[in-house]
C-alpha cells in the first residue's frame, strides 16, 4: 500500500483540487467522497472507485476493512492523519475516501417519467436533501439549472447520503430548464405561492415533473409559464415553506397518488 505523507505529493494536491474546486470537478468528471456509506451505496450501485484512501485508524475498523475487500483491484493509498483531515470536512474523520468518476446521466426529458427539475438551489444542504427525496420518491431523473449549487461538492453529498447513486435516477447538471421543460412528454408542475390549485388537486399518476424554485426568489417568470403552477396549502401562519421541504411534499404526494 502506497503512504502519503508530504502535502507536495502530486496526487494529493490534485485531490485537494477535486475537493476545493467545483471547475476542477467538473473539468477532470471526479469527485471523493467522504465516509463508509456513500461508498457503500455507491458499490451497491455498481461503481468502482479510481482510488481508495485511508488512514491508520480507518484501517482498524470493521467497516471500512470490509470495503476495503470489496475492490480488490483498486489502488489503496494511505495517507497520514493531517493530510487526511484537510481532504475531509467531518468533524471526526470517516478513516476512508474515494475518488470516484461522476456517473454520466442516461434518461434524457423525453425519456423520463418522474422527474425533478431545480432552479438555482444555491444551499448545498437543501440540494442534497432534495436528491435524496428523490432518490427514495423513485425520481428517474433530476435536473439542475446553470445556478444550482454544484451536486457533487463534499456538502450536497453529504446532505443526500448516497441519493445521488439511486438506481435509475439520472442527475444532469447544468441544463436549460426551459428546453427540459418543453421536451418533457408529461405534465410540468411548478410549485409556486401564486398558483390557484392545490398540490392535491393535480393528477400525478402519469407521467410528471415538478419544478421547485430558488430558496428565495422562488421560480422564473419563464419556467412558472411554461409549467401548470399549483400551491402547497399551508393553514398554519407562515408565509413558505424551505425549497427542500416543499420538494419532498410534491414528491410524495405523486408518491401517494400512484400506490
Amino acid at each position: 500500500m502506497k503512504h502519503i505523507t508530504s502535502r507536495d505529493n502530486p496526487l494529493f494536491k490534485e485531490l485537494l483540487k477535486l475537493v476545493g474546486s467545483p471547475r476542477q470537478r467538473h473539468k477532470s468528471g471526479q469527485t471523493l467522497l467522504d465516509g463508509a456509506h456513500l461508498l457503500e451505496s455507491y458499490r451497491a450501485a455498481g461503481g468502482q472507485p479510481q482510488a481508495l484512501l485511508v488512514t491508520s485508524a480507518g484501517l482498524l475498523d470493521a467497516e471500512v476493512a470490509r470495503l476495503l475487500e470489496q475492490f480488490p483491484a483498486v489502488p489503496q493509498i494511505l495517507l497520514d492523519d493531517a493530510l487526511f483531515a484537510q481532504l475531509s470536512e467531518l468533524k471526526t474523520p470517516s478513516g476512508i475516501l474515494a475518488q470516484i468518476t461522476v456517473p454520466a446521466p442516461a434518461i434524457m426529458p423525453a425519456e423520463s417519467r418522474f422527474a425533478l427539475l431545480l432552479e438555482d438551489i444555491q444551499d448545498p444542504g437543501n440540494l442534497g436533501s432534495m436528491l435524496r427525496s428523490a432518490a427514495a420518491a423513485g425520481c428517474d431523473a433530476v435536473f439542475l439549472s446553470r445556478g444550482c449549487a454544484d451536486a457533487w461538492s463534499p456538502k450536497v453529498l453529504r446532505a443526500a447520503m448516497g441519493g445521488h447513486f439511486a438506481h435509475a435516477m439520472s442527475l444532469h447538471e447544468q441544463v436549460d430548464l426551459l428546453a427540459v421543460a418543453a421536451m418533457f412528454e408529461g405534465q410540468t408542475y411548478a410549485a409556486s405561492l401564486a398558483g390557484r390549485t392545490s398540490l392535491y388537486d393535480c393528477e400525478l399518476r402519469g407521467k410528471t415533473a415538478f419544478a421547485i424554485g430558488n430558496e428565495g426568489a422562488g421560480l422564473s417568470g419563464g419556467l412558472l409559464t411554461a409549467c401548470q403552477p399549483f400551491i402547497i396549502p399551508m393553514p398554519g401562519q407562515v408565509e413558505s415553506l424551505n425549497a427542500a421541504a416543499a420538494a419532498a411534499i410534491c414528491l410524495f404526494e405523486a408518491v401517494r397518488q400512484r400506490r
